[in-house]
């Protein structure tokens, strides 16, 4: 066996990225790390790196990356700046259950532990936001690290994973050899596991499916309708989850998160077994630990998730079983039907409710967001992309959009702002042949607007749709809710968004009525470049169901 030859440190980190299968990573530059962008330049075609405007936009890139494809985004910053503007990115993969590895350029080793220049404590600073931090010492570690990384990244519940690697030890020569590529290795139930559930099924009146989570695939997509249409199952998806299960099919019952229908909220805490496949079963999807009792939920509780640790965690279920999502549905989709369903009745309730929700109630103002919704559900391709950020305007988009296969829906469940149009580009990078669609508030979008020019420069050609209404729209609903009329903080100055995009090179219109916005789309689409469209809308609309006037009047008779 012949020796290996001496590389630097990052021609190693390099070369363990390659074999790991890595073909974007999300970055901004950095000094700390020369020698690993040195090394990249060999493998540019194959490995590119893609240059942003700020590293939180990088790390959302990377992270929604690694929901598109199941694989770990790759994303690279430097030192202190860096890594914390990318701890947003790293939060939401954390919240989310999204595979990433963060690698942090440092200051050489000498210097370390002196508060040297931008020097930070990778471990840290990253012990609870991450699912593991740690820094490497030695270029002959490297391989060993980065397989580490990615295996943690991958097995069990999903999650980010930080390296901090100083620059002298990307600079430092070794012969270490390469690491094979990690294989994940998903829990799977056992038997009596699957025996039992079947007979906690036949025992049910009122079951109901809430699926959620992440490391779903399309195969486990399939095998869960396989299931859910076997035994006649109603399924709920927990929040932007909404593309796990076809929302036309005639079991699908809503989504449970902000914006829950009551009807559904109601449903959950009625059923009389609840089958939690996959989600962690966190405040937003039981609508505040409201939905089910702690510790002891009233329903029989199959709760089936990737990480152990999550098991008993908050709930103590009858049934836990650690396993991932896609050992789990191809198990209950080879599952023989029960002879006898009750529910039959309630799964078909539970489709009606959501249906019922699907129309738009009036609303104020020239320019009517669910007729936008309306009009983009009834045209889109089936396998368009839509992503978004955080604040109300998303509630027209989960409530009002209809997401049939998966890797359609790309939006944090840690409501992070700013999250839609670096995930859009990550979007368009994988996908370049689908159409990508970016909903944003004005406050959400101006947090990461200047990657318009990073979707300008890679020739990409995402929808950006801003939905203008002067505010940050969610606080002043709550404000209106909880201290009437006394608004403060969050009304908006804007930029004329339209000669914003267009300096980056973007086709850009602005959309004042509804009846504009079907044409101003088709021209969108059409441009063959990078797209905005500002909707002005009703400042006072606060959500479909709820106006300002409405909001006051509710307060007072409190």
């Amino acid at each position: 066996m012949s020796a290996a030859p001496r590389r630097s440190g990052g021609e190693v980190l390099v070369a363990a990225l390659a074999l790991h299968g890595v073909d974007l990573i999300f970055g901004v530059p950095g000094e700390s790390y020369l020698r690993a962008l040195d090394a990249l330049y060999d493998r540019r075609d194959a490995m590119r790196f893609i240059v942003c405007r700020h590293e939180g936009a990088a790390a959302h890139m990377g992270e929604a990356y690694g929901k598109l494809t199941g694989r770990p985004g790759v994303v690279m910053v430097t030192r202190a700046p860096g890594a914390t503007h990318a701890s947003i990115g790293v939060h939401t993969a954390k919240q989310d259950s999204t595979p990433l590895v963060l690698i942090v350029g440092l200051p050489g080793r000498e210097h370390l532990g002196r508060e040297a220049w931008q020097e930070i404590d990778v471990r840290a600073t990253f012990a609870t936001l991450a699912k593991h931090a740690e820094q490497v010492d030695e270029a002959a570690r490297i391989p060993e690290a980065i397989a580490r990384a990615f295996a943690t990244a991958c097995n069990g519940r999903p999650g980010p994973v930080v390296l901090g690697i100083p620059e002298d030890v990307l600079d430092e020569q070794t012969a270490v050899a390469d690491a094979p590529p990690v294989t994940v290795a998903p829990p799977s139930p056992a038997p009596e596991q699957l025996a039992q559930l079947r007979a906690l099924l036949a025992g049910a009146q009122r079951p109901l499916v809430l699926a959620g989570g992440g490391g779903w695939t399309a195969e486990a997509c399939a095998d869960l309708q396989t299931f859910a249409d076997a035994f006649g199952l109603p399924v709920a998806l927990t929040f932007r989850r909404q593309d796990v299960f076809d929302n036309a099919h005639p079991l699908y019952a809503g989504h449970a998160g902000l914006g829950m229908d009551r009807a559904l909220a109601q449903r959950i805490r009625d059923a009389d077994l609840l089958l939690a496949l996959g989600p962690r079963l966190g405040e937003t999807s039981t609508d505040g630990y409201t939905l089910l009792t702690i510790p002891r939920p009233v329903q029989t509780l199959i709760h089936v998730h990737p990480g152990s640790e999550e098991l008993g965690r908050v709930y103590t279920a009858t049934l836990p079983i650690n396993a991932g999502v896609a050992p789990m549905a191809r198990a209950l989709a080879a599952l023989a039907p029960l002879p006898v369903r009750p529910w039959d009745a309630w799964a078909t309730a539970a489709h009606a409710d959501y249906e019922k929700r699907l129309q738009p109630p009036p609303s104020a103002g020239a320019l009517d967001l669910g007729a936008v919704m309306v009009h983009l559900r009834d045209t889109l391709p089936r396998d368009a992309i839509v992503c978004n950020g955080a604040g109300n305007y998303a509630i027209w988009v989960q409530r009002f959009y209809r997401y049939r296969p998966l890797h359609t829906q790309l939006a944090p469940t840690s409501g992070t702002m700013g999250y839609g149009l670096p995930a859009a580009i990550a979007a368009k990078l994988v996908h370049p042949e689908r159409v990508v669609i970016d909903f944003a508030g004005d406050g959400c979008f101006l947090m990461t607007a200047q990657e318009l020019v990073t979707a300008a420069q890679y020739g990409l050609d995402p929808i950006v749709i801003v939905v203008d209404n002067g505010s940050y729209g969610s606080i002043r609903a709550h404000q209106e809710r909880e201290f009437p009329a006394r608004v403060i903080a969050t009304e908006l100055q804007n930029p004329d968004f339209v000669a914003y995009a267009r300096a980056f090179g973007a086709h850009a219109e602005r959309v004042a009525a509804t009846a504009e916005f079907p044409a101003a789309f088709a021209r969108a689409r059409a441009a063959g470049r990078a797209a905005l469209l500002e909707l002005v809308v009703e400042r006072d609309q606060l959500t479909p169901d709820l106006d300002v006037a409405t909001a006051r009047a509710r307060a007072s008779s409190r």
